[in-house]
């Protein structure tokens, strides 16, 4: 096995570059379909590096899509957090979408595997969801709170506004042509968060 040379690093910078390479042979070669020894070569370390890192290649797994995920929630509620207005929804929704794309690999490793690993599935709902729906929930609560948004389960409006802000960061790559312009985005973004926001019934 050929090993690359690295200028000496850090025990965290080493996880770290273990944990970019796995999740760039995640998503190409799927997890049955790369070995330690393919993890240990691409991060250019040693094998029993990996074992000192991690207990084992599922270990490895399931970090990559935690931590994944926990960098994509910090954005989240920066931006909620930062939201000039509760109406704003938009401007949120667009940032996902151009942004997206740096999380693609990641977000093809945690949906492809986490469908054959009950592990990565819990791990991704006990860690990430439900700490997404109660922080989205006591956004909306306050806004309902405000007389911004009408009195309804906030819980239920948390968990509506993250399936669309979902699906707005995989616009890129499902509802929308590849290489759509920012023109593009920003006007699916703006039909999201007035769906959101207005509903689709006409007014009486």
């Amino acid at each position: 096995m050929r090993i690359l040379n690295h200028p000496p690093g850090s025990e965290t910078q080493t996880k770290q570059r273990i944990l970019k390479a796995a999740q760039r042979l995640f998503a190409s070669r799927g997890y049955e379909g790369t070995t330690t020894r393919d993890l240990a070569s691409a991060a250019g370390v040693a094998e029993g590096t990996l074992f000192r890192h991690f207990e084992n290649k599922k270990a490895i797994l399931i970090e990559v899509a935690t931590q994944g995920w926990v960098e994509i929630l910090t954005d989240l509620l920066t931006e909620l957090s930062e939201m000039g207005s509760y109406k704003a929804v938009a401007q949120v929704m667009r940032r996902r979408m151009l942004r997206m794309r740096e999380s693609a690999d990641m977000m093809k490793v945690c949906f492809t595997e986490a469908q054959f690993h009950p592990e990565l599935r819990d791990r991704i709902q006990s860690d990430v969801i439900v700490k997404m729906t109660d922080v989205a929930e006591a956004f909306f609560q306050t806004a309902m709170d405000r007389g911004i948004y009408r009195r309804t389960n906030p819980k239920i409006v948390a968990q509506v506004f993250l399936g669309m802000f979902a699906v707005a960061g995989f616009s890129h790559e499902t509802i929308m042509e590849p290489g759509a312009s920012p023109k593009a985005m920003q006007e699916l973004a703006e039909g999201i968060a007035d769906i959101f926001l207005n509903g689709v019934l006409a007014k009486e």
